[in-house]
This record gives C-alpha cells, sequence and structure tokens, in this order.
C-alpha cells in the first residue's frame, strides 16, 4: 500500500520578507552570489487582470542562501542578482513561460533544467508543477493561488506563502528527475533541449495579432475584417493607458458581433452582445468611431483574408493539392507516432509536428538518411532527434516510391 503524499503546508525558514528596496536587493545578491549548486527561479504574472506579461513577484531558492521574495515593481532592474547567478544552473518548471518576463527585468540564464519539460521527456503523464512534486517527492503542494491578481499590494500573506513553496522543492524535483532520466537513457536528450531554450533569442513579435482574436473563424469578408482590426488596436491602445487585460476592456466576442454586424450608428452598437448598458456613451461613442473608420477605408487598404501562409498549407487541404504529400504525411506522422510511444514521451516532444509538416510538403530531391537528416537540422530540429527519427522518416518518405 502506498503512502499518502506530505502536504506542504510552510516553507523550511518560515515566509522570507519581500524584497522591496535597493539595500536589501544588494544582501539577497551577495548571498545568491555566495551559495552553491542550482538556483530555483519562479516568476508570478498578472495574466487576464494586467496589460503585458510583467512578473510582479520573482521567487529564487539556493543551498546556503535560503528563499528570496522580491518585488520587481519596487526592483525593476535585476540585473546585478542575473550577473550574480552567470554560470549557474537555474531550475524553472516550464521555463518558456517565465523567461520573457525574466529577461525584462535583466535576468537571463546560461545553463538552466526544466523540470516540466524533463517530466515530459521522462513519460509522465502529469506535468504540472504540483502532480510532478507529488508523483515524484511525494509531497502535495497548495495550489490555490495561481491564477490571482499579483499585482495585488501589498501582498497577501498566503500567496507569499504559496510563492515560497512553488521554489522550495524545485531543485529535489531537478535531482529526481535528472537521476530518471539517466536511468532511462535520456538525460542526453534533456540538455540538449535545456540548451536550446536557454540560447534560444527571444520572440518576434507578432506580426498581425489582431488575427488571433477568439472567433475569427466567423469572419469572413474584408470589410469585417477591417473592423476587428480596428476595434482590436482602439482597444490594444486603451488596455496598454489604463494597464489592465485587453479582455477586460472589451471581450473579443464582442469585437466579433461588431464585425459581423457593422452597426451603423451607437443605438445598433450598444444593442450588441458585449455593448450592453454597462457600456458608458463616451465607450460606446469610441467603439463606433473604430467601426467608422473600418467602415470608411478604400477597398485597396482593407486586410486581405487568413494570413500570409509561409510553408505548407494546412494539412487537410493536402489531399486535394497534392495526394502524394497527404500520404507522405500520412505515414509520417504513424511512424513518429509510434517511436514516440515505444519512447515513452509526448511526439512533439520528439519533433516538432510542423518539422514533419514541411518535410512532407516539400522532401528533399534525393531521399535517404543524409538529406532527411540535413532537412531536420535546418529546420531547427536537436541532434537527438535527427538522430532517431530520421530513420523512421526515411521509412515513412520511401514507402511507396
Amino acid at each position: 500500500m502506498t503512502e499518502a503524499p506530505t502536504p506542504l503546508l510552510e516553507p523550511r525558514e518560515g515566509i522570507p520578507p519581500v524584497i522591496a528596496d535597493e539595500a536589501a536587493l544588494a544582501e539577497v545578491v551577495a548571498a545568491f552570489a555566495a551559495g552553491s549548486g542550482p538556483v530555483a527561479v519562479d516568476a508570478e504574472r498578472a495574466s487576464g487582470y494586467r496589460y503585458g506579461q510583467r512578473a510582479y513577484l520573482v521567487q529564487l531558492r539556493r543551498e546556503g542562501a535560503g528563499t528570496a521574495l522580491i518585488d520587481p515593481v519596487a526592483c525593476p532592474d535585476l540585473s546585478a542578482l542575473g550577473e550574480a547567478l552567470s554560470g549557474v544552473e537555474w531550475v524553472l518548471h516550464a521555463a518558456t513561460q517565465d523567461l520573457p518576463c525574466l529577461r525584462e527585468i535583466g535576468m537571463v540564464p546560461t545553463r538552466l533544467f526544466d523540470t516540466e519539460l524533463a517530466g515530459r521527456l521522462a513519460g509522465f503523464p502529469r506535468v504540472g508543477l504540483g502532480a510532478m512534486v507529488e508523483n515524484v517527492l511525494g509531497f502535495v503542494l497548495e495550489k490555490g493561488h495561481s491564477a490571482v491578481d499579483w499585482s495585488t499590494r501589498p501582498l497577501p500573506e498566503p500567496w507569499l506563502r504559496y510563492a515560497a513553496l512553488d521554489v522550495e522543492l524545485l531543485v529535489d524535483l531537478r535531482d529526481a528527475l535528472e537521476k530518471e532520466l539517466d536511468r532511462q537513457g535520456k538525460l542526453e536528450w534533456a540538455l540538449q533541449e535545456f540548451d536550446a531554450i536557454a540560447s534560444a533569442p527571444p520572440a518576434e513579435p507578432r506580426k498581425e495579432p489582431w488575427r488571433r482574436t477568439s472567433g475569427m473563424h466567423k469572419v469572413r469578408r474584408r470589410r469585417q475584417l477591417a473592423v476587428v482590426r480596428e476595434l482590436w488596436e482602439t482597444r490594444d491602445r486603451i488596455a496598454q493607458r489604463r494597464d489592465v487585460s485587453p479582455g477586460k476592456v472589451l471581450p473579443d466576442a464582442a469585437i466579433v458581433e461588431a464585425a459581423l454586424a457593422l452597426p451603423g450608428n451607437v443605438h445598433a452598437l450598444a444593442a450588441l452582445n458585449g455593448f450592453g448598458h454597462r457600456t458608458g456613451r463616451r465607450q460606446l461613442e469610441q467603439w463606433q468611431a473604430a467601426v467608422d473608420r473600418a467602415k470608411a477605408l478604400p477597398e485597396a487598404e482593407l486586410p486581405q483574408p487568413g494570413q500570409p501562409v509561409t510553408g505548407p498549407p494546412p494539412p487537410r487541404a493536402w489531399a486535394d493539392k497534392d495526394p502524394s504529400a497527404a500520404a507522405r504525411l500520412s505515414a509520417a506522422r504513424a511512424a513518429v507516432t509510434s517511436l514516440a510511444e515505444q519512447l515513452s514521451m509526448p511526439q512533439e516532444n520528439l519533433i516538432s509536428p510542423d518539422t514533419v509538416r514541411r518535410l512532407c510538403w516539400q522532401p528533399p530531391g534525393v531521399v535517404d538518411a543524409a538529406t532527411v537528416s540535413a532537412a531536420l537540422s535546418g529546420h531547427g530540429a536537436r541532434p537527438w532527434q535527427v538522430e532517431l527519427v530520421t530513420p523512421v522518416l526515411v521509412g515513412a518518405l520511401t514507402k511507396d516510391a
């Protein structure tokens, strides 16, 4: 009979004070520079409450330094801390979520270990931090505060306790996962993945981000697309100025409603879902002005339907456009799925689905191990992925050749 997991209720040294001035920050920098071993790092954002993805609390823990909770609003430049930890391995859970907001405040790791990605590669079915800590270490983390408004000041004590506990066991989890990956013969694969994350450049800003408005599939005509764009950009400016989440200014569903209806005046706009009784006259006028601007655009300035496609078309269109490519994709997907199952890992971690699509749409002129390996590397696959996936993809691409 397995033992019930132990609830983790308090940080080992209690809840540390929040660092909110330069003198206290300098002490933390010195303490963490003098610590030993990897450093656990986490950040809390206020997604859904504030504009953008900035950090509102940074938590760290390192052997010899204990746990630190830092307020990046009061201390917006943490580059001295980042430099003090340069060359040290940073342990993060789902690193790609936290790295952009850490980069903004001057914290960029040169080496990292991602416990979520390690869990995926090791074949764990549930890879959230709580599930991993429970399954691997036998402790239950209290997860009640993950979606709160971390821009609140002062931060309530229960939230600070939760934040400190989030880094309490990260290094222990890292050590256990390293052993498990080594046991499965996957440690080198994981290290290559972590290197790729640490060395990746910051993401480029999205082109035409308004096209990601939820419900866009209903909007077909170019004039309606122009209304979505105009309302989205107006909302974005207001949200940025007020520092609130855009969805709190105007829901996506309301933008799509207005685009489909093309209201002729404020009264018609007010009758639509999302623009009801709680929207003030001035706000209605600004939304209607955005609709009117879109309606007044000359044809040549209206957005084109669909985003400019780079790479292959959506797979559902392949059977009509290129039946041979569709057959290659079907064979390649089946081969990758089978290999991923043998290796006990999600297929998207074995090889990116986009890479498989690109290779199947436009395979090398001569398909062999050398050309497929080169193509995979060209699409950004890591050496371990190229080595494992090349044989099965060569087989899939030459199946009926």
